[in-house]
């Protein structure tokens, strides 16, 4: 598969010309890298623009990922999350009410979209205890019913899959029930990019799901901040008319040439070598998995590039990954109850072992872990005005009967405690205390 934004920057790095255009380094500096840093100069295309070698290297990686339509994004899933909201809200379908139907393990990149769109957003709570945060189970029976138990069916329903604990929905299921009631399913798969290219396929476009999102950075060979914006083949007409329109909205003018160069590199991997690759890597880590749950280590079920180790009894997950920090292995994310590792082709044979070696035999039993209240705080006022008010600091002890301001959040993994709007009551406190959540934004009162 060809690399034209590659080609296109390497040509003329090699080409002497003299650079009386931005940036500044002028192709030269201590990074090693200034070189291929370019702008919007001639031939190299414009990302909100599209019609060259943006285009071509676009049309890549659509063809790859079977999309209706696929566009880069160099600003990470949240800009792509802002412009799937508007589509959604901008493209509603007759019949539908401009609300989002979300699962609350959203990204706190969500909540802004919605705030900054004026979206309504109904929840989806778990529809099961849960022991952290980070999850939201929800099933297609679930979806069904809250729709139906509305006046009319929402602009879209929204999904987060995987979640940060590796959690996958059935977005078969859901995208159903969704298709079925007139409805729109929309996927954050930030961390799940990947997922098409397994022996058996599990990324949301396979699934059905109409529009998604995949932080192509977190689990493919890209540079940070790389993203795609995917349109499924049976989403409305107007979602890839208007796309690229929505993209520019929220995306800065100067879009990063290394992070575009890395997204077109990619397509050369993912049509090469990778699904072996990455087939081989599932089948370490699976190995892996059954040797530690051997160890005495509670390992829980994940998607397929994940790994997370429950905090045995009378160690918390920050303080298993101080010690994993201190043997040189480095984690994803930890709290009081989980480490969580992530990995890819890109992770050696070599550095699996390590990871054994580092944790050893468990040193206990997986700790038994509270099941978390649900802290349904009231909603006194719109997302909208709420994030634009006027607000104020407070330790997190103090907010019990404030109005959230800013989403309350322990990041990463970035997934809110409260949202904006909210009244923050008991249960909501205790869950700040529960993820090291000191002060929390709240509105200021009259």
């Amino acid at each position: 598969m060809d690399t034209p934004i590659a080609d296109f920057v390497r040509a003329y790095a090699a080409s002497g010309t003299v650079r009386f255009h931005m940036p500044g380094h002028k192709g030269r500096g201590p990074l090693g890298c200034e070189a291929l840093d370019i702008t919007e100069i001639a031939g190299a295309d414009s990302l909100y623009e599209a019609g060259g070698i943006i285009a071509r290297s676009e049309e890549n990686a659509r063809s790859l990922f079977g999309a209706g339509r696929t566009l880069y994004s160099t600003e990470g899933s949240s800009q792509c999350i802002r412009a799937m909201l508007h589509l959604i809200l901008q493209n509603r379908r007759p019949g539908t009410a401009p609300v989002i139907l979300a699962a609350r393990n959203v990204h706190k990149a969500f909540v802004y979209a919605a705030a900054l769109l004026d979206c309504r957003v109904e929840w989806l709570w778990p529809e099961e205890e849960s022991c952290s945060l980070l999850g939201c189970p929800v099933s297609a029976a679930g979806v069904a019913a809250a729709m139906d138990a509305m006046e009319e069916p929402p602009a879209a329903v929204y999904m987060t899959s995987p979640d940060y604990l590796g959690n996958l929905a059935d977005i078969g299921g859901i995208a159903a029930v969704v298709h079925e009631r007139g409805s729109i399913l929309a996927v954050d798969n930030a961390h799940g990019a990947y997922l098409h290219f397994l022996g058996s396929p599990l990324h949301p476009m396979d699934l059905g799901a109409d529009i998604c999102c995949d932080s192509a950075h977190k689990t493919l060979p890209v540079l940070t901040g790389g993203a795609y914006l995917h349109i499924g083949k049976r989403a409305p007409a107007d979602f890839e008319k208007n796309a690229r329109q929505a993209m520019a909205l929220f995306g800065s003018t100067s879009p990063s040439y290394l992070t575009l160069a890395s997204l077109d590199m990619c397509n050369a991997r993912l049509a090469g070598d990778f699904r072996q690759e990455l087939g081989e890597t599932v089948g370490r880590l699976d190995s892996l998995k059954e040797e530690l749950k051997a160890l005495g280590w509670g390992v829980e079920d994940s998607d397929p590039l994940r790994m997370v180790i429950a905090a045995p009894e009378g160690c918390s997950g920050l303080a298993l990954s101080r010690e994993l920090r201190e043997k040189g292995i480095e984690c994803e994310h930890a709290d009081g109850d989980y480490v969580v590792l992530m990995l890819s082709p890109g992770n050696s044979r070599q550095d699996m072992e390590r990871l054994k070696e580092a944790l050893g035999a468990a040193p206990s039993p997986p700790a038994m872990r509270p099941r978390l209240p649900l802290a349904r705080g009231e909603q006194l006022m719109s997302l909208r005005r709420a994030v634009f008010s006027a607000q104020e600091s407070v330790p997190a002890a103090a907010a019990l009967g404030r109005i959230c301001g800013a989403p309350a959040v322990s990041c990463p993994p970035a997934v809110p405690i409260a949202v904006s709007g909210e009244l923050i009551g008991r249960e909501t406190v205790e869950l700040f205390c529960r993820y090291g959540v000191d002060a929390v934004d709240v509105v200021k009162e009259k």
